[in-house]
Parts: C-alpha cells; sequence; structure tokens
C-alpha cells in the first residue's frame, strides 16, 4: 500500500521507497544489459563468420572435382549457325565446318475441299511416315466434318508424332487438312493412303510437291548436310553425335557462303576459371568479414571506438592461421606447386589478388598439373577444408559458442524476471515498513496532542501568548 504525503509523518514515502528501489535496480538492469549486448553482438559476428565460412567451403567443393579438369569444351565462332559439347574423352582439334542446310521434317495438305465436306461413306485413311513405314489407319464414318476427321487423325497419330489441322481460306471458302511431323530426315515424308472412293480427295504423296491447290508437300522431309573440314556429311536429325567422336553437334543455322565457321575442341579452361574466381572471391569475402568483425575503428577524439564483435577473439585467429599455413604451403608436384605459379597472390590487407594473363598461361601450359594442385585427397581445397570443418560442421567450435550465448541471452531474460519479482517484493515490504512507520507516528502525535490539551487545562497553568 502506497504512502500518503502529509498523513502522519508527513514524509514522501513514495519518493523514498521509489530511491531505493531504483538503486537496488538499476545496477542490476545495467549489467544485464551489457551482458545481453555483448552476448548478442558476439552471437550475431559469430554467425555471420560461420556465413562467410560456409559460403568459401562451397566454393572449395566446386574446385575440388576432378571431374571439373576432365570437362571439355567445344566452341563454336558462329552459335547462331552451331553449338557443340564434348564428353570428357573427346580429343582437342580446331575444324572448320559449314551448315549447308538444316534437317527438316515433312508438312504436306490435302487438295482444296470445301470448308463444308463431309465424308460421303464410312472409310479408312492409312497414314504413313515414309514409304518404308506400316502405317497407322485410321477409322472415318460417313458423315464427318473436316474438323471431326483432324480430331480423329490428332488421337490416332499422337504416338507417331505428327500433328493435323485444318487451314481455310477466306478468299474462296475452301479448306485443306494440313499434317506435320516431328521426326527430320530424308525419306520420312508423310502420305495418306485410302482406297475408299468416298475419301480419295484426302488422299496424298508427300514426296509430290504441292502446287496450287494439289495435294502433296508444303515442306519435304530432308536431312542435314554440313562439312567438317571439307568433307561433306549428312544427317537426318540437327542433333549429331560422333561426326566428331565424343563432340554433339546442334546445326541452328546455315552459315553464309564462303565464311566457314571454327569449332574448336579443348580442355575446359574458363570452367575451371570460373571456379578459380569463385575460390578467390569466397576466400577475400571471409578475410574482409573477419577483419570488419575484428576492427576497432577510431571516429573521434572525444567518442569512443566503435569495435567489431569478435575482437581479441583466439577463435578468428586461429582459423585464419591455420588457412593462410596451408594456402602457402607448396604441393609436392611439379609445374604448379604454390598459387604464386598460378598468378595468385596475397595483397597487404590478407586478401587474393589474380593475375589473369599468368593464370591463363598455367592453363595452357600445366592444365593437368593445375588440377592436381586444387583437387583430390591431397589437394590444396581438401587440406584447407580439414582446416576449417570442424569449426564450421555441425556440433562444431562455431556451433557450440553460438549455443552457449543463446544459452546466456535466455538466461538475462530470466534473470530479468527474478529481479523483477524480487524488487516487486522489496517495494512491497518497504511500503508496508514505511507505512508502519508512518501509522505509529501519527499515533504518537496524537498522543502527544491530546496530552498537550490535558496539560494545558489543569489550574494553575498559563498559557503562553503568542
Amino acid at each position: 500500500m502506497a504512502g500518503i504525503p502529509g498523513i502522519g509523518s508527513g514524509i514522501d514515502i513514495n519518493s523514498i521507497v521509489g530511491a531505493m528501489v531504483n538503486a537496488e535496480k538499476a545496477p542490476k538492469e545495467a549489467q544485464l544489459a551489457r551482458l545481453e549486448k555483448a552476448s548478442t553482438t558476439k552471437f550475431s559476428a559469430l554467425g555471420e563468420l560461420k556465413g562467410a565460412l560456409s559460403a568459401f567451403q562451397t566454393a572449395m567443393k566446386d574446385l575440388n572435382s576432378l571431374a571439373l579438369f576432365e570437362k571439355r569444351s567445344a566452341t563454336s565462332t558462329n552459335a547462331s549457325a552451331l553449338t557443340a559439347s564434348a564428353s570428357k574423352t573427346a580429343l582437342a582439334g580446331s575444324y572448320q565446318m559449314t551448315v549447308e542446310r538444316l534437317a527438316s521434317s515433312s508438312k504436306v495438305a490435302t487438295a482444296a475441299l470445301a470448308s463444308d465436306f463431309t465424308a460421303a461413306a464410312d472409310g479408312k485413311l492409312t497414314v504413313k511416315l515414309g514409304a518404308a513405314d506400316a502405317g497407322v489407319e485410321v477409322d472415318i464414318a460417313s458423315g464427318d466434318t473436316l474438323v471431326q476427321i483432324r480430331d480423329k487423325l490428332n488421337t490416332a497419330l499422337k504416338d507417331k508424332g505428327i500433328t493435323a489441322n485444318v487451314i481455310n481460306n477466306p478468299a474462296d471458302g475452301q479448306s485443306r487438312l494440313v499434317l506435320n511431323a516431328k521426326e527430320t530426315g530424308a525419306g520420312k515424308d508423310i502420305s495418306i493412303e485410302t482406297a475408299d472412293a468416298a475419301l480419295a480427295g484426302l488422299a496424298l504423296d508427300g514426296s509430290v510437291q504441292s502446287t496450287g491447290n494439289g495435294a502433296g508437300y508444303l515442306q519435304q522431309a530432308a536431312d542435314a548436310e554440313f562439312t567438317v573440314d571439307g568433307l561433306a556429311l549428312k544427317s537426318p536429325s540437327n542433333t549429331v553425335d560422333n561426326a566428331i567422336p565424343e563432340v554433339t553437334l546442334t546445326l541452328s543455322g546455315k552459315t553464309e557462303a564462303d565464311k566457314p565457321l571454327t569449332l574448336t575442341v579443348d580442355q575446359d579452361k574458363s570452367g575451371v576459371t570460373a571456379n578459380i574466381k569463385k575460390f578467390v572471391d569466397a576466400y577475400n569475402k571471409l578475410i574482409k568479414t573477419s577483419n570488419e568483425l575484428t576492427s576497432v575503428t577510431r571516429i573521434g577524439e572525444d567518442k569512443p571506438p566503435v569495435t567489431g564483435g569478435l575482437v581479441g577473439d583466439a577463435t578468428v585467429r586461429t582459423l585464419l592461421g591455420a588457412v593462410r599455413n596451408e594456402l602457402v604451403s607448396p604441393a609436392d608436384q611439379e609445374g604448379v606447386r604454390v598459387l604464386a605459379d598460378l598468378g595468385i597472390t596475397t595483397q597487404k590487407d590478407g586478401t587474393l589478388k589474380i593475375d589473369d594473363t599468368k593464370l591463363g598461361k598455367a592453363l595452357t601450359d600445366n592444365f593437368d598439373a593445375v588440377g592436381t594442385f586444387f583437387a583430390g585427397d591431397t589437394g590444396l581445397m581438401s587440406r584447407v577444408d580439414k582446416r576449417i570443418d570442424g569449426y564450421i560442421q555441425t556440433g562444431g567450435v562455431l556451433e557450440q559458442r553460438m549455443s552457449g550465448l543463446q544459452t546466456t541471452i535466455t538466461g538475462i531474460d530470466k534473470q530479468r524476471e527474478d529481479l523483477t519479482r524480487r524488487v516487486a517484493q522489496m517495494q512491497a515490504r518497504l511500503f508496508a515498513q514505511f507505512n508502519a512507520m508512518d501509522s505509529l507516528v501519527s499515533r504518537l502525535n496524537s498522543t502527544s496532542d491530546r496530552l498537550a490539551q490535558a496539560l494545558g487545562s489543569l489550574p494553575g497553568v498559563v498559557k503562553q501568548s503568542s
């Protein structure tokens, strides 16, 4: 119960109790706030360090792959006409190539028919894809319209890769069935045969060109025609396997006359270069992150410095020291022994820098040595990974430290709850004590006043005038 100033003792009990409670509470609250800030800052800093380490480990994993150094590139100087891919067993080489013609599929049309054409009687259509094809029989019913015939053809021919549609001519009101084949290559022409006179208007020979409103091909099936170093070659598909052993060619357009393209099959230097740069970038990010987390920055003579979350942290020093030791440790091989042999050097701030010219020369002159330097059980990537894995793996050093900090932060909340409860009990006790004192003083004052009145009314007592 709160005291009331002016009653009883006349003391401001609220102010006195408030001051005593604050004197008890404020230092502990400040202590908990400092501990929470320090723990949260360090927790966030360790998380940031762990993220940079994880990115670094991922970059190393990509580079620590012998398959990366087994890949072959196939580069065309005219990608609009030809692209290619090569397996790891493809031999290096350079080829002059032309694309004379792309492989095409059959597109045919029936003779022009009235737009209201209907089948005069039941019958069958046999659709073939090439002369040697047994064909697919499609039942047509009397009265079927062109649209109904189209739908029956599409249902029957879907597994054969042939589609049909109706094309209408607004000028003369006539219609034609048009069929398209998916499969390319010479001899894969669509033909429609029928023994039924009522369906004779739907028959067509796909090897004969359509002229005017007559039946025949609109586009004839044909092989792709191309040359490799002057040798004339053909392919039923625009995707060509093994014209050059272990190389897949994709033809997509004709080359200009007297302007051959060059196809170069080689070791995949660009892919290796990209992964080396990704490794260097990830390492530089790790170094910059570590520098920021361990730095002390002065911002003025009268202001406290800004400090990173891991200033003076032994974990960071130990970790980076171990990684740097591996980076400068020479490999037991010829050709490429240290990063400097690849044009990768350390700058003043601890980050790495790549000399692209020197790296390119090393990949050209010592490609296999670059692979064994980086990849494999004894390669640089494996050695560095072993140094950092214990820090970022599940249950590793950083996770354990972060778990401990999380426990501390959770404990701070519990301490705050305990402090609030203890302060409330202290406040209640102080109010009870001060109110009891106030009540006692009030009673004593009352007794004093009554005694003074009684004494003042006795005979012979002369009151002193004011």
